[in-house]
């Protein structure tokens, strides 16, 4: 069984050994972790996380960076926990954290960017977010931009069928769910809580926080199983993308890899797998592959499909 969880600043108010504890007892229970994590080296829940990995060796737990805001994140969190009930493994689902991120089309409307500092914003913008009443779109992911909300300014949206999640706190999310949404042809308007995270993410606890993602669980299951896989050559679990997230050892060509020169004996030896069944913490039975859907798959202008590449 494999867990996955998100990562965020709420973990450093958890004392050290009650974390490290709390993981262990995690790994015990599901096999596998995955823990998605700030895509910042220095934030500190991605560094207390790191060195909880240390102080367990434990080699079950996967720390993969992610660049998304934090209602995406938790999106993409919930996307992986769907597809631990399939039969994908711990390596496969952790890529797929990578892969499945491209497909997320997240932003926030704001009510002033004086304060934004995770998308560029120019002067002219830093003095109109001084006047009331104004509102400003902006998208984070996959390409970050900045416009004034109107009905003639929506920024560009998926070129394929998505669920609109929205949360906002002190803002009309008018804009988000009259203007926007039938703009990006969600199929529907899921009104979530807002992430403790959001507003100091987005420098201002007025706002609406909005991700377009793909809810169909067979359509992100095609997604991950169309992706090349290989087998780790250290710990040997079966892998997509260029990096076992587990161990980190490289698949140098994707023909042969070469083990870490600095990992020692104690953390096992090649041929090793996690090989217990893939659950979804919480789930009552195991799925199994999904129907296949005759729909078209998701096809935006990147080379989502081959993270490998990247």
């Amino acid at each position: 069984m494999s867990s996955v969880i998100t990562v965020t600043a709420d973990d450093l108010a958890v004392p050290l050994e009650q974390h490290v504890a709390r993981t262990s007892a995690a790994l015990d229970a599901y096999g596998h972790l995955i823990a998605l994590a700030s895509a910042d080296p220095a934030d500190p829940a991605r560094r207390r996380l790191h060195t909880v990995r240390a102080a367990l060796e434990a080699d079950r737990m996967a720390i993969v960076p992610v660049d998304l805001p934090p209602l995406a994140a938790a999106l993409l969190t919930e996307q992986l926990r769907q597809l631990a009930g399939t039969d994908l493994g711990p390596g496969v689902l952790a890529g797929a954290a990578r892969l499945l991120s491209y497909y997320l089309y997240s932003g926030a409307l704001l009510g002033s960017v004086s304060k934004l500092d995770r998308v560029p914003v120019t002067v002219g913008k830093h003095l109109k977010s001084l006047v009331p009443g104004r509102h400003f779109a902006v998208m984070a992911h996959p390409e970050p931009g900045l416009s004034e909300a109107g009905s003639d300014a929506v920024p560009p949206g998926p070129g394929f069928l998505t669920q609109l999640a929205v949360a906002g706190h002190g803002l009309d999310a008018g804009w988000v769910t009259g203007t926007l949404a039938p703009a990006w042809r969600s199929q529907h308007i899921r009104e979530v809580p807002l992430p403790d995270g959001s507003a100091r993410w987005w420098g201002t606890g007025r706002l609406v926080e909005f991700t377009a993602y793909i809810a169909d669980i067979g359509i992100l299951y095609q997604l991950v199983t169309s992706v090349r896989r290989d087998t780790c050559p250290w710990c040997g679990l079966e892998v997509i993308g260029d990096q076992c997230l587990f161990c980190s050892t490289r698949l140098g060509g994707r023909a042969e890899g070469a083990h870490r020169s600095d990992r020692s004996d104690t953390s096992g030896g090649p041929g090793r797998s996690g090989g217990r069944k893939q659950v979804a913490a919480g789930a009552e039975q195991p799925l199994r592959r999904p129907p296949q859907h005759q729909r078209p798959l998701p096809n935006p202008n990147r080379p989502q499909l081959e993270p490998h590449k990247r």
